[in-house]
């Protein structure tokens, strides 16, 4: 397993990240994505380690924080062995102050997740969404105390806008507060948003990408196909609409899997491992989250290192994927011997 640093730290972290969002299924949305008990995890959290995938990744929020549970009993006993992200600022329940980045909620949040995870310290700790209401001087002010408590050793954020994270990183600097070296973020073959300010701030500032949701909500798992029906079981059968992601042409994804299968007859890789590849040979990108809700499903992930697509197979991935970005972005590429970007949309 490849370990490269996260962003702009000293921390490395394994390209590829166990994501337990499976773990629970406690309501319809998390369901959808599995329902993994703790013996299940156990035997999961070995297949990882044995593959040398060894950060995990988790959120107060699933499953209502049974994840946090589930991912706490299986790595009993081998924390040391073992690296744990997880995520906190929505709210667990209806009280007025259980959501948010306020100090009260953050403090709160931190102290929680390590109880349900049975550990002192959690390796990697972001912020879940952005929370306009509060000061990021009492954001940051609040981490830091945890950093110094030793509650926590790295920051990061997810789901922020790009002028999220500058103005935080100008407010970091100010105070000597410490930086968010991690960005986890939305992006995939048929979802490159990604790449059109949040990349170019990941490279300029140092802030790693640690990328969710690798293959578009079960979109590339090559069971999408022209004429073919959606699978039994997927994401994209949940009731819950934000849990199948942002709507994709049909015909854009069918290009796009088109592009995948010519290139997985020639590799022998399957469409997902090529998914995987292909971030992970993209700018900023320090680790992509993978999941499973079987141990076979996570072989075949783990497939998608130790090799790499060859630059004329990107490229043609680049081509089949392409789509018009927004403005100022299209119109800023037309500069770009003097505003060049991480990739060439």
């Amino acid at each position: 397993m490849e370990y490269r640093r996260l962003g702009a730290s000293g921390f490395k972290v394994p390209a590829l990240t166990f994501g337990t969002g499976t773990f629970g299924g406690k309501s319809e949305m998390f369901k959808a994505w599995g329902e993994t008990d703790a013996a299940g995890a156990t035997r999961l959290v070995d297949v990882c380690l044995d593959g040398g995938l060894t950060m995990f990744d988790t959120a107060d929020v699933y499953s209502g924080g049974t994840s946090e549970e589930i991912l706490g009993v299986a790595i009993k006993g081998r924390r040391d062995k073992v690296l744990i992200s997880t995520k906190g600022t929505f709210p667990m329940n209806q009280e007025p102050n259980s959501v948010g980045s306020s100090r009260f909620h953050l403090t709160n949040a931190v102290n929680a997740s390590l109880k349900r995870l049975g550990t002192d310290y959690i390796d990697l700790y972001q912020l879940h969404g952005y929370d306009a209401l509060t000061p990021p001087e009492e954001v940051l002010g609040t981490l830091d105390q945890l950093v110094r408590a030793g509650k926590i050793r790295y920051i990061g954020v997810s789901n922020f806008s790009g002028w999220h994270i500058m103005k935080a990183l100008a407010v970091a600097e100010k105070y000597g507060f410490p930086r968010y070296v991690a960005n986890q973020t939305y992006y995939s073959l048929i979802g490159r948003d990604y790449e059109w300010e949040l990349m170019p701030l990941g490279a300029d500032q140092g802030i790693g990408a640690v990328v969710w949701s690798p293959l578009g909500w079960g979109r590339l798992t090559g069971k999408i196909r022209r004429g073919a029906a959606k699978p039994d079981v997927s994401r994209l059968n949940s009731q819950v609409a934000v849990d199948k992601g942002p709507p994709v042409d049909d015909e854009y994804v069918y290009k796009v899997v088109d592009a995948i299968d010519a290139i997985a007859k020639e590799t022998g890789k399957s469409v997902p491992q090529i998914a995987l590849n292909w971030l992970l040979q993209r700018p900023t990108v320090a680790t992509v989250i993978i999941g499973a809700r079987t141990e076979e499903q996570l072989k075949q992930n783990l497939g998608a290192v130790g090799w790499n697509l060859t630059p004329e197979q990107v490229a043609r991935l680049d081509a089949a994927s392409k789509v018009t970005p927004a403005y100022p972005y299209w119109h800023q590429v037309q500069f770009a011997d003097r505003n060049p970007p991480p990739v060439v949309w």
